[in-house]
């Protein structure tokens, strides 16, 4: 059974910077695509960024050059590292693993907060 479990959001100030953790279990970690996703009240959720088995990286245009997606193989643990946050970056943010570029599981999701 497929487990992923986040942590690291919480409260930062707008311009800070926070690092995503999602440690995974029950698959092979390596073998598999994963994605960050986040979905704010009353929208549907949205891809973030993603990362190929192969380590090739897509990060979508809000947050590219803010945000680094990566991966260790090693401890099967993704990672979301995100700098000059914005308020607007606040909302909840969930790890997802994917196949054929479709979410096929997902972490209990993190809340992310930006004062400004």
């Amino acid at each position: 059974q497929v487990q992923l479990v986040e942590s690291g959001g919480g409260l930062v100030q707008a311009g800070g910077s926070l690092r995503l953790s999602c440690a995974a279990s029950g698959s092979i970690f390596s073998f598999n695509a994963m994605g960050w996703y986040r979905q704010a009240p009353g929208k549907e959720r949205e891809l973030v960024a993603a990362i190929s088995s192969g380590g090739n990286t897509y990060h979508v245009d809000s947050v590219k050059g803010r945000f680094t997606i990566s991966r260790d193989n090693a401890k099967n643990t993704l990672y979301l590292q995100m700098s000059s946050l914005k308020p607007e970056d606040t909302t909840m943010y969930y790890c997802a693993e994917r196949k054929d570029n479709t979410p096929q599981y997902w972490g209990q999701g993190n809340q992310v907060t930006v004062a400004s």
